[in-house]
């Protein structure tokens, strides 16, 4: 089994409703492989998924030339005295990919906002009404039937995207990643993607590597992970929590049971300190979870991606 790294950049054509989360993403990305090439073939790709063999990995959807912020207390960063400074700095949570190789306060000393890193034109949000018609009385109503409202995130014309793939060569080539990829575009990724949301567009799939810093003793993470019983420092490592209430896509979602079993993850942006070191050449970290009906009642063998991409960082020790 042998991993490697692929940058594919995105061009967005229509507003999203639901965020670009590696996890979300390679949900839908098995759906387009198994339109493509049947359910038989999806089978045998997610072989060994949840005992340590993921035939793809997914990060997140990030502006492109950028990478979220790692999750770290304050003490980590420059101290600033200025409260309004100490404002304006929280909200500078991406850093330049092309500096993964410095050390940790000059990374976070380069830190943009949303208005660096989308160039001037920051995704906005807005709320879209929608109806559900009685088709009795021809009205809306109460329950089932009251109207309710949904967010959209409107990003630039063109937007460009960089998601970051971590692929078994044995299984799946850069080429078919990118194939799967332009099939879910020209779909729509996400909610409401029947009307219209969530189309994409891919502009290029190469192959990427993360420059370490010197004396790197820790991964940060891009995507939702789930790092229980991994072997990390937990009195060292940092993370925030995220619950992911999942539900079916495609066919299943019109199934008796849409939900998925919740589950517990360690957010985008974790920095886990591996007891034993790191390992020069992995490029992911996490787990897969589900099969044998743990995660779906509609479908036996269901699976989440916990596995994510990941950044070697040089954490020093805390003052």
């Amino acid at each position: 089994m042998s991993h490697t790294l692929h940058r594919a950049t995105l061009a967005l054509h229509t507003a999203l409703g639901t965020p670009l989360a590696g996890d979300t993403l390679f949900g839908q990305l098995c759906w387009a492989l198994r339109e493509a090439a049947g359910e038989a073939e999806l089978g045998r790709r997610l072989d060994g998924y949840t005992s340590g063999r993921p035939w793809l990995v997914v990060s997140d959807g990030f502006p492109a030339g950028y990478l979220p912020r790692p999750t770290l207390p304050q003490h980590f960063s420059a101290p600033v005295a200025d409260p309004a400074q100490r404002k304006a700095a929280r909200k500078r949570h991406w850093l330049p990919v092309d500096r993964t190789g410095k050390a940790l306060a000059e990374q976070l000393a380069g830190a943009v906002n949303d208005q660096q890193a989308y160039a001037g034109k920051p995704p906005q949000q807005s709320v879209q009404a929608h109806n559900t018609l009685n088709r009795l009385s021809g009205t809306t109503g109460e329950g089932a039937f009251a109207p309710y409202s949904v967010t959209q995130t409107f990003h630039a014309k063109e937007q460009r995207i960089d998601v970051y793939l971590v692929l078994d060569s044995e299984r799946v080539s850069a080429d078919e990643a990118g194939s799967l990829l332009t099939a879910l575009g020209s779909g729509g990724f996400g909610r409401d993607a029947s009307v219209g949301l969530g189309k994409f567009s891919l502009q290029n799939i190469e192959a990427a590597a993360f420059t370490a810093p010197a004396a790197a003793n820790a991964w940060w993470t891009l995507a939702p992970c789930a790092p229980q019983g991994q072997g990390f420092v937990g009195s060292e490592s940092y993370w925030r929590v995220l619950t992911r209430f999942g539900r079916h896509g495609n066919a299943l979602a019109l199934s008796a049971h849409p939900f998925k079993t919740p589950v517990l993850l360690a957010a985008t942006g974790a920095v886990l300190v591996p007891a034993g070191g790191l390992a020069a050449a992995r490029l992911f970290i996490g787990q897969g979870i589900g099969g044998a009906g743990l995660l779906s009642k509609a479908e036996a063998a269901t699976v989440h991606q916990a596995y994510a991409p990941i950044v070697p960082l040089a954490l020093e020790p805390a003052p």
